[in-house]
């Protein structure tokens, strides 16, 4: 099951729409490579999970490696992993030099196993972190009441 909360946001392309409200996924925290590879041995796989990690660690540094010469790397059933570039674009190619790109980027695409997701997700609606941070505070606080109201933006705090 995977849990969603909803936030009202402006779609910045359409600001004279106003606010609509978008879900947004709640990650049950990040799975470590040991958690994972203690994940895949509890599943019964035939490698131990030194093995594991040791294959991991080697594609990981072996992709790197094969994309900074030039290639996209086919992962099977998972996806494919490749370069992007990010440049400010300069007046014309004969001005366009190598100080005009800003980043390379990896980027993933899923394979087509994944693309069914929508409907095998079983979904859960969530308070937002905000609410359950506000209403734990106030719980501990003695209140029998919590406000997250959302600050106007005029009046927001800088971190």
């Amino acid at each position: 099951m995977i849990d969603y909360a909803l936030a009202l946001m402006a779609n910045p392309m359409k600001p004279e729409e106003g606010k609509k409200a978008y879900a947004f996924l709640q990650s049950r925290g990040t799975l470590s490579v040991d958690e994972i590879a203690d994940h895949m041995v509890s599943h019964g796989c035939n490698y131990d999970r030194g093995d594991i990690i040791a294959v991991i660690a080697k594609l990981v540094s072996c992709s790197k490696e094969l994309m900074l010469d030039g290639y996209r790397i086919q992962l099977g059933d998972l996806g494919k992993l490749y370069l992007t570039v990010q440049s400010d674009g300069a007046e014309s190619k004969e001005k366009f030099t190598r100080a005009n790109i800003r980043s390379i980027n990896v980027n993933f695409a899923a394979s087509k196993l994944y693309s069914d997701l929508i409907q095998k997700v079983s979904l859960h609606r969530v308070p937002t972190r905000k609410a359950v941070a506000a209403t734990l505070e106030a719980e501990l606080s003695g209140q029998t009441s919590a406000d997250w109201t959302p600050v106007p933006e005029d009046e927001e705090q800088q971190p």
